[in-house]
């Protein structure tokens, strides 16, 4: 367990659709804000025209300009400095040259310089998650004069838990944050996604996100938690 209190960091968040950011590092998020570091999140994917046979961004403007909306309101609730939102198709960026997507990637951390990246784990169940990690690990390859210092996957509900074994990487995380003090704060940014919350015994009703909370809280002896795996840090 560390502390977020330290020196003031700038921190990016990484996230596939509007809502995984507040499900997988929501709390955390609110507690970066807490201790006075500068969090942007960059929202890649849409999130809304995988339901449709063929990309309809018009037809689905409405749903699109909804969940934009969420993002931000969120994003105020979390503290986050910053939310920005891609154009990427939803549940299709194995479609995406993976080259576009790191040139997307790239161009926030030169613009942000973050020392702190979070990004999905790299064998969730949802396509876009695992391709965004490829993306972010290659775009925070440590080369010489590079700002970010430590590199964190988080879980999402719905994704990380549903990969069967031995399909890909169990998540299996190292680095917890407490997020007691900031759990009320999640759970407000999860109702302004109400759209993409859903009913218990779902894993991504609220119910089974706070029970997640305490669990991940429990394993470390809080009250509520966040868990991460952690890639890379260099001290």
């Amino acid at each position: 367990m560390m502390s977020l209190v330290h020196e003031t960091n700038r921190v990016l968040v990484v996230a596939a659709h509007p809502d995984d950011e507040v499900l997988g590092c929501g709390g955390t998020i609110a507690s970066h804000a807490d201790a006075g570091d500068q969090v942007q999140v960059l929202i890649v994917a849409e999130g809304a025209t995988s339901r449709q046979q063929h990309r309809d961004r018009i037809q689905a403007g409405e749903e699109l300009s909804g969940l934009a909306q969420a993002a931000k309101t969120a994003g105020s609730i979390l503290g986050a400095a910053g939310v920005e939102l891609l154009d990427f198709p939803d549940n299709r960026l194995d479609s995406v040259d993976r080259l576009d997507l790191i040139k997307r990637i790239e161009e926030s951390i030169d613009r942000h310089q973050p020392q702190v990246v979070y990004v999905h784990h790299a064998g969730d169940v949802n396509v876009d998650h695992r391709r965004l990690h490829e993306a972010v690990v290659t775009a925070c390859r440590p080369t010489p004069g590079h700002s970010v210092r430590r590199l964190l996957s988080f879980e999402v509900a719905s994704s990380s838990e549903w990969q069967p074994p031995g399909s890909a990487p169990a998540f299996q995380p190292n680095w917890f944050v407490d997020i007691s003090a900031q759990w009320a704060r999640k759970r407000k940014a999860l109702v302004a996604y109400a759209s993409e919350m859903r009913p218990w015994p779902h894993t991504r009703s609220l119910e089974a996100l706070e029970h997640l909370a305490r669990w991940r809280g429990a394993q470390v002896g809080v009250e509520a938690a966040e868990a991460f795996c952690l890639l890379r840090q260099l001290v």
